[in-house]
């Protein structure tokens, strides 16, 4: 089988069901998907059950996060590759075959993303070359094969061979930073991170977390940071990369806290203000 298609949902329903027409129309190749329900209250594991009966369903009963979600549908993969593919996106008919092919055609590549797309067809940036905090380091990642750090997570495509050498997500990581952590792990083990331009993927972006306050989502994201930091940094890179962000939080909380009061966007001002307050209390710690 060439591809296995993973795919975690958490109340998605309407953008899953148009993502799994995306890859019905991708009919040029053997594949087999899975779909891994993250405890959904929008009836989107009723909603495949229903309409698509060839995707292997997994249903949790609790939202175990991204990549413990994605880990059990790999154990069952039976794909050369394995394609993590977000529930708010569409992919192009050919893009599934072009990404295989760019795979088989480029074996030092050991991860690639997609040409990522915003609805209005204008393109998302998918593709970063620097790792978070990764200016203040000392060199870590200087023998890291490859100029790419890491790739939209929103559609990845892997050999399946080395996800499993590399027993796939850290599942420390719930939701953000877990795509960052092993593009860097793929690297350590010698291969190089890929872009395919003529793989196509319409992506929605952040359609799991729309009820989530910006305050709690941004803290998500600080954790993922500094657990990042924790696996891939020396301690001395983690104390500048502390240090600095204290100076800024402190810079940043006095002049929001002297505007705030004349401000015609509060509630944007206080969540910024919050926002600093966190980065502070975490670089405190």
């Amino acid at each position: 089988m060439d591809v296995s298609i993973i795919i975690v949902s958490y109340n998605t329903a309407l953008l899953l069901r148009e993502c799994l027409n995306s890859l019905r129309a991708a009919n040029n190749m053997e594949k087999e998907i899975f779909v891994v329900d993250n405890f959904s209250t929008d009836n989107s594991a009723a909603m495949v059950a229903e309409n698509f009966p060839e995707v292997k369903l997994i249903i949790n009963k609790e939202n175990r996060g991204f990549g413990a979600a994605n880990n059990q549908a790999l154990a069952q993969c039976r794909g050369r590759y394995v394609v993590f593919l977000n529930p708010d996106t569409t992919v192009n008919p050919a893009t599934l075959q072009n990404a295989v092919a760019f795979m088989d055609a480029n074996q030092h590549i050991g991860l690639a993303g997609a040409k990522i797309l915003n609805p209005d067809g204008t393109t998302q940036e998918s593709v970063s070359y620097r790792y978070p905090g990764e200016k203040f380091t000392a060199g870590e990642a200087a023998a890291l094969p490859g100029e790419i750090a890491c790739v939209l997570g929103a559609f990845m495509i892997a050999p399946k061979r080395l996800i499993d050498e590399l027993r796939g997500f850290d599942e420390d990581f719930f939701l953000y930073g877990e795509d960052q952590d092993l593009a860097w792990r793929i690297r350590e083990s010698g291969f190089a991170i890929g872009y395919i331009a003529n793989a196509e993927v319409l992506h929605w972006g952040g359609q799991s977390e729309v009820g989530t306050p910006p305050v709690a989502r941004f803290e998500k994201k600080l954790k993922a940071e500094y657990l990042f930091y924790a696996k891939h940094y020396k301690p001395e890179t983690i104390a500048r990369i502390k240090r600095t962000q204290r100076r800024k939080a402190v810079f940043r909380l006095a002049t929001l806290k002297i505007f705030l009061p004349f401000s015609r966007r509060k509630k944007v001002m206080q969540n910024k203000f919050d926002c600093y307050r966190l980065v502070y209390k975490m670089a405190c710690s």
